[in-house]
């Protein structure tokens, strides 16, 4: 396949993988590309302004470095386009990268950039707001809250860990759930997840049969409440299917109606977001063109 003569960069300054950003570069010119287009931004909050920027100049291919909250931020932007999107996982949670195939490895992701299939994946939409792996609120918004930018820089993915075992133990709250118009749930909940993919931080397998390129969107209810209930949860969903467990409820939609008795914090693919207290999401099919191995497509669960 031949290489894209025109290459978008936009990148996380602070966030790192094999020689960092010198080596990307030298790989991508030396690659023999025509144009490079180079855009770093020092937080995910200002990628949509450079991506914006790119799409004007009709770009071949646009490379995007960091996590996933930075790949989110980017791909809000591209979605409804038709530039394929290349990841390059240099983030502290790189969970979109991970499902579909693209190794935590320099070298390889530029190959895949480059080269690799331009797939088109699904993508939800959260309060207006597009999200590659998935939306979260109550125990799961508070957690990726509290492991902040500084806490994940010094810890790693042990931020969330030290950030969950804060709330392990709060009282759930009162959740009215429909799926697509139907009432699905109504009752107390620790936690809602609306999901793109299946696999979510430390290789668990929230969402048993989710796709991201299948048109759904995949919602599970945590009705788990301390450390006890949780430890069950979590144990059966690395062992087994996650709605075996008596703690965990899923189902699959293609829109969801949220409403909650309180307002809670939820997050969009790691990112913190304001407290809400009713929100709705929908999936929005074959969004954008991701560049994957050749081996996974079609997508495999």
């Amino acid at each position: 396949m031949r290489t894209p003569r025109t290459i978008a960069v936009v990148a996380h300054q602070k966030k790192t993988l094999g020689g960092g950003l010198d080596e990307l570069r030298r790989r991508l010119t030396d690659a023999g590309i025509d144009d490079l287009l180079w855009h770093e931004v020092p937080k995910s909050k200002f990628a949509p302004a450079a991506v914006r920027k790119v799409l004007k100049s009709k770009v071949d291919r646009l490379i995007v470095w960091g996590g996933d909250g930075m790949v989110q931020r980017t791909l809000d932007v591209v979605a409804g386009t038709s530039v394929p999107v290349g990841i390059i996982p240099a983030g502290t949670g790189n969970l979109l990268a991970t499902n579909l195939g693209i190794p935590h490895d320099l070298a390889e992701a530029v190959e895949i950039a480059l080269h690799g299939t331009p797939h088109r994946i699904d993508l939800g939409r959260f309060e207006g707001e597009h999200f590659g792996v998935m939306a979260g609120v109550g125990f799961d918004g508070a957690m990726i809250s509290d492991a902040d930018r500084n806490l994940k820089d010094r810890l790693g993915k042990l931020a969330y860990v030290w950030a969950g075992v804060r709330h392990i133990n709060e009282s759930p709250a009162t959740v009215t759930i429909k799926i697509d118009g139907t009432k699905w749930f109504d009752d107390e909940a620790s936690c809602v997840l609306i999901g793109n993919v299946g696999t979510i931080t430390g290789g668990i397998r929230a969402f048993d049969d989710a796709k991201p390129d299948d048109g759904w969107l995949d919602v599970g209810v945590a009705t788990a409440h301390g450390a006890l209930e949780w430890a069950r949860a979590l144990g059966t969903m690395a062992v087994g299917r996650s709605d075996s467990s008596p703690f965990v409820r899923t189902t699959r939609a293609r829109r969801v109606d949220v409403k909650l008795d309180s307002k809670m914090e939820y997050e969009l693919d790691g990112g913190a977001r304001a407290k809400t207290k009713s929100f709705s999401a929908k999936v929005a099919p074959g969004a954008v063109k991701i560049c994957v191995p050749a081996a996974k497509v079609p997508l495999q669960r």
